[in-house]
């Protein structure tokens, strides 16, 4: 609702950015304080946290960007000014993933129990970060007529003006805050390692396949406008979600 907090002089503080850095700093606190819960060194937790927030931020910003290349043709420096809003979460994901694995294979590190230590850091992350989308009015909904429509107003909002629509920023908000909880208590009965994120991405997949039917950007399409590339994605790791629980199940066994 609020894109900009406040402007001195040329300068222009973003609220899409304010939230962006709340939403890192506190997921890193969260992995930080889980890491001596359960018994590893937060200092390489820290350090992989900080290759992590590289790798989501580039990661998701060229996902964004190759699915919205027509946007950027006239204007390529428009790349980099992520404050504008324009990150997609399976592209940072994927590349946050690559780098971990890079991470904890150079140091020895269990691989899923770091992954059980990072995955509820991530869904309470969304759950800032998407406040932040909100205040931008990126990603926004379809056109709505519910209760709890939102109209944006604001002249420099990313989403259209004057429409009554979807809330679907924080519908994505909200999600975020319940995976986490869901996560939260999963720790209390754990069978194997691997189960927290392996659950984090199957619950992700699978609501945020949910939202995108109430989504009104353009996300890119697929199969003649039926799905979109989030969808088309989460089906995917939703499915390898499933077979890696199955997996870890049985090897515990």
């Amino acid at each position: 609702m609020h894109p900009v907090l406040f402007h001195v002089g040329p300068f222009a503080l973003h609220t899409y950015g304010v939230f962006v850095a709340m939403a890192f700093l506190s997921a890193i606190g969260l992995a930080l304080k889980e890491a001596r819960r359960v018994g590893e060194n937060p200092d390489q937790i820290l350090d992989l946290c900080f290759y992590i927030l590289i790798a989501a931020i580039v990661g998701s910003r060229i996902l964004y960007v190759v699915i919205e290349w027509p946007t950027f043709v006239n204007d390529p420096v428009e790349i980099v000014r992520i404050w504008h809003g324009g990150l997609i979460f399976y592209g940072g994901f994927f590349g946050a993933v690559m780098t971990a694995l890079w991470y904890v294979r150079k140091k020895g590190l269990p691989v899923w129990k770091t992954a059980d230590i990072i995955a509820p850091s991530i869904a309470f992350g969304q759950f800032v970060g998407r406040l932040g989308c909100f205040s931008a009015g990126c990603c926004y909904g379809k056109p709505s007529s519910l209760p709890w429509a939102v109209t944006f107003t604001h002249p420099e909002s990313l989403a259209p003006i004057g429409i009554a629509l979807h809330p679907t920023q924080l519908y994505s908000s909200l999600n975020g805050l319940v995976i986490f909880g869901l996560l939260t208590w999963l720790k209390r009965v754990k069978r194997f390692q691997g189960q927290i994120f392996w659950t984090y991405v199957l619950l992700y997949s699978v609501t945020r396949s949910i939202i995108e039917f109430f989504r009104g950007d353009d996300r890119g399409i697929l199969l003649g406008g039926m799905i979109s590339i989030s969808q088309f994605i989460g089906v995917i790791t939703a499915a390898i979600a499933v077979a890696m629980i199955v997996v870890l199940t049985r090897r515990k066994q």
